[in-house]
């Protein structure tokens, strides 16, 4: 078992006995998100593959407030917030805008990108180099500013 996973289910079992509700509901919805992926795989996932499980738990939420905001339910709004800083512990520290910046200007040096057509090769350069240190819109907002 991964030492992510692990991690996430020593958690629970602290969070259950401490009845800490909206921890356990969040890990328990997290743990079921990580072992439908494992089943989709076929095999175990590695600590990076859990990541990923969590940054998609995530970006759910992010969608849901923004749609719980918009039909002007805030409370609801608020508990997805609140879920989603309980799984943000368990992602690698979350980098800048300065510090993305720099990162899509070594880029851009290296690979010779100049234009809006090299977007793509650009974001998944930087995608790759970042691996879940970055928020994909944040990096795209970035990248466009520096090709035009």
């Amino acid at each position: 078992m991964p030492k992510l996973e692990s991690q996430i289910k020593d958690d629970f079992k602290i969070a259950l006995k401490g009845k800490e509700e909206l921890t356990v509901s969040t890990l328990r919805m997290l743990m079921a998100d990580i072992k439908n992926a494992a089943i989709e795989k076929k095999d175990e996932l590695t600590d990076e593959e859990v990541t990923q499980a969590i940054t998609k738990a995530v970006k759910q939420r992010k969608d849901a407030i923004t749609s719980f905001k918009e039909g002007g339910r805030d409370e609801s709004a608020a508990k997805e917030q609140a879920e989603i800083e309980i799984l943000q512990k368990y992602l690698p520290k979350q980098l800048g805008e300065d510090e993305i910046a720099k990162v899509v200007d070594e880029i851009i040096n290296s690979s010779g990108a100049n234009s809006a057509a090299d977007l793509g090769k650009v974001m998944g350069s930087v995608m790759s180099k970042l691996k879940g240190q970055a928020d994909g819109q944040i990096v795209n907002k970035i990248v466009k500013e520096k090709l035009g």
